[in-house]
């Protein structure tokens, strides 16, 4: 969020029994079209929940799908940062630290 506030993303989870016996938890987070924001970088984006939205979300509406839009753009900020967020080896607050971008070559630039 641009004021760095935290938010909810939308998501699901069941526990169910594997062949074995055994319990196991699975989630999964939902995605919608990316908004016009995360749409320069992705072509969707996690379900994004409005604080007013967590307790219809995870109360027992049978189906809340109307909330399941593209967050509004204007309320949300990106920056670059590091690939060092595609591990799970890495887990420490500098994954959300702005990194530099290389320049990009002019179109048509050898």
């Amino acid at each position: 969020m641009k004021d760095r506030s935290p938010f909810g993303i939308a998501g699901i989870w069941e526990n169910w029994r594997n062949p074995g016996g055994e319990w196991v938890r699975t989630f999964a987070l939902l995605t919608t079209p990316a908004n016009e924001l995360v749409g320069t970088i992705h072509d969707r984006m996690p379900a994004v929940l409005a604080p007013r939205d967590y307790k219809r979300w995870l109360g027992t509406e049978p189906d809340p799908r109307d909330l399941l839009q593209p967050f509004p753009s204007d309320l949300m900020t990106i920056w670059p940062i590091s690939t060092r967020v595609n591990s799970t080896s890495n887990d420490d607050e500098q994954l959300l630290d702005e990194i530099e971008l290389a320049n990009e070559r002019p179109a048509g630039a050898a």
